[in-house]
């Protein structure tokens, strides 16, 4: 393909759409041009000059459209378009992590019946291409896991929280005002745009697809004052952070929720709206990937190399996928935690494998303690509910 030109069908124009138009700009390709832009209001005033629709049939009726690029916040929208693309044979570019994780085993079968691309790198932690070094890099089972932070709103809170003494409420005021987390900051907070990341990486790196709703999900949203104090103590930070790792007798587990991070990890250091990645492996221990991980250029210019990758017929392989001996999820595995509670009812919430420190004032209790996978996903929707805070604490 990389003898002729892209014209690309744009669908959605927002701040990583208007990112994309501008670096195709600014770079003056030659091969590859937005031709047509479908986007949901028309009567939004915007400063560029382009076709622009309301109608999706409008691009894929288009003769010259030979290209997708779905860059909208509806994840059915966005999987309506992508499956369309696919099933008329227009190779796609998608930056919807929701709709692909919730879909992307269909999607795979779709891009094998019709022999065409779907790339995503942009889906993933913005500017760092984890997924194609995944699945191009570490394409053998040398690797053991990969975690890290994978969503720059979160970050952004949690730096502020802890470089500069701000309170949860205003670092997350802040976060709004800068454009770095929504109104409603739940997708962010609360862990589901790291999960909906996490299950894409893990399909690349393991080659397994786990369903959202049996993954361990818990967010920053409950932390107090109290907690800061706790980890600041234990010359700690808190960092939302996603993790997948393959276990003795090829077993998997994943989960995303608030970690003490020692000074010593890598992740401790990455500040502000910035994503960490830490791959771990077999022989070669331990790489380190950090970038910006959201944001119009950032995610933009990933775009732009999952496209320009599409001129030389690059596709996904998905070579882990189709190994015959793929690993086993479970969430039969425990570690320690810090647990801070209202009362002994919320202390009765929760099964501990063992207790190893226990604080009670009048207003503040925790606890530290061993506790399974198995026990918290059983729990979450309560845990998300009451006043108790929860984070994984590794002892180094």
């Amino acid at each position: 393909m990389n003898s002729k030109k892209l014209q690309i069908g744009l669908f959605g124009f927002g701040t990583v759409g208007k990112g994309l138009y501008d670096v195709l700009k600014r770079i003056g390709a030659d091969n590859v041009e937005i031709c047509h832009i479908c986007v949901r209001d028309l009567s939004k005033p915007r400063s560029v000059e382009a076709k622009f629709t309301d109608n999706p049939d409008d691009i894929f009726s288009n003769p010259e459209v030979n290209f997708i690029v779905e860059l909208i916040d509806d994840a059915e929208a966005a999987y309506t378009i992508v499956k369309t693309a696919l099933m008329k044979r227009l190779p796609v570019v998608s930056g919807n992590k929701k709709m692909l994780a919730y879909h992307i085993e269909e999607l795979m079968e779709l891009q094998q019946q019709y022999n065409t691309a779907l790339l995503y790198d942009a889906s993933a932690c913005g500017s760092i291409p984890v997924i194609r070094n995944l699945e191009e890099y570490y394409d053998n089972d040398l690797l053991t896991s990969v975690k890290g932070i994978l969503n720059g709103s979160s970050n952004f809170i949690l730096s502020k929280i802890f470089n500069e003494k701000m309170s949860y409420p205003d670092a997350l005021k802040l976060a709004q005002d800068l454009g770095f987390a929504e109104s409603n900051p739940s997708l962010d907070i609360d862990g589901w745009d790291s999960l909906f990341k996490l299950i894409i990486i893990t399909v690349h790196a393991f080659g397994l697809y786990v369903a959202p709703e049996k993954i361990f999900t818990y967010g920053i949203s409950n932390m107090n004052d109290s907690d800061i104090r706790f980890a600041t103590e234990k010359e700690r930070r808190f960092k939302l952070v996603a993790h997948v790792e393959k276990l003795a007798d090829n077993r998997l587990i994943m989960s995303v929720m608030p970690q003490l991070i020692s000074r010593n990890k890598y992740i401790y250091s990455v500040e502000d709206e910035f994503n960490g990645v830490v791959i771990k492996g077999l022989f070669y221990d331990k790489q380190f990937m950090f970038g910006r991980g959201a944001g119009g250029y950032p995610t933009g210019s990933a775009v732009l190399s999952d496209i320009t990758a599409c001129l030389y017929n690059y596709k996904y392989e998905y070579k882990k996928h189709n190994n015959s001996q793929l690993p086993t999820y479970t969430t039969d595995h425990s570690f320690r935690v810090y647990y801070r509670y209202a009362d002994a009812e919320d202390l009765a919430l929760l099964h501990f494998d063992s207790i190893s420190e226990n604080y009670i004032s009048d207003d503040y209790k925790y606890v530290v303690g061993r506790i399974s996978l198995t026990e918290l996903h059983r729990n979450q929707e309560e845990l998300r509910k009451r006043n108790i805070f929860i984070a994984a604490y590794p002892r180094d």
